[in-house]
């Protein structure tokens, strides 16, 4: 499949990864896991240069969780090492290229040189317009639920909004996503049916896309399949066909 496949008219805004399988990719070849991470990086490289080429505005990585805490010390080590590497080699591309990197979670759980590293890069990306890159480090989308309830319950105890102000838009405005749009699209890699704590606000029309692909193999070709089946789906947001695509009017005398 190549890019003249995709109606550029068409593309999702915001894309959103769940990049699952590095662990069962170095598996079955016999590999340590920390391999799969290490070749789980080059389909990070491969995704976000295909969506800068694509001019998509909007890329979320769902990198590690709030539970990946609880995997084995010595692989949280390494990939928090990989982290680092990857932030200090690819920040000179991202400024080449326009692109802003954000994180999101609870950062402070970050190894100090990570969290130094990883601030560095997104003040040194901050005012680029190309591109934005989410990294969701330490995220939790419950948490993310949880630390918006009580930012608002701190304005209404302080008397900066009522009760009867609280809304769709003020609570978008106080997650941490909330400076840019919810995805349009979310691609699962490996396999598995379920959203695995990530984004659980965000998505209520967002497209699903699951495939058995592990994410070390997920290069620019996966990715253009799950975009052209993107462009397939038919986004109705609750109302039906007819509302979306009207029959035009019938003309007095027409046959």
């Amino acid at each position: 499949m190549n890019l003249s496949g995709l109606d550029k008219s068409r593309l999702p805004r915001h894309v959103a990864i769940i990049m699952d399988g590095n662990g069962r990719w170095a598996r079955l070849r016999g590999k340590s896991r920390i391999e799969g991470h290490r070749r789980g990086r080059a389909s990070v490289r491969a995704v976000v240069e295909l969506s800068r080429r694509l001019g998509i505005p909007y890329l979320s990585l769902y990198a590690f969780s709030t539970e990946n805490w609880l995997r084995p010390k010595d692989e949280v080590h390494a990939l928090m090492n990989l982290l680092e590497r990857y932030l200090e080699v690819e920040q000179p591309k991202m400024m080449r290229h326009g692109i802003r990197l954000l994180a999101i979670g609870d950062k402070e759980r970050l190894p100090p040189p990570v969290l130094r590293t990883l601030e560095h890069a997104m003040r040194a990306t901050r005012k680029n317009m190309g591109m934005t890159v989410v990294l969701a480090l330490s995220y939790s989308g419950r948490d993310d639920i949880v630390q918006m309830v009580q930012s608002i319950a701190r304005k209404v105890r302080d008397g900066v909004c009522a009760v009867e102000d609280i809304d769709e838009e003020m609570i978008s405005a106080q997650m941490e996503t909330g400076s840019i749009p919810d995805p349009d699209l979310l691609i699962r890699t490996s396999g598995e049916m379920r959203i695995s704590n990530f984004y659980l606000w965000q998505i209520p029309y967002t497209e699903l896309y699951i495939t058995p692909t592990l994410w070390p193999d997920f290069r620019e070709k996966e990715y253009l399949q799950a975009l052209s089946a993107y462009q397939r789906r038919h986004r109705r947001f609750g109302r039906t066909d007819e509302q979306l695509n009207p029959a035009p009017p019938t003309v007095k005398g027409s046959r």
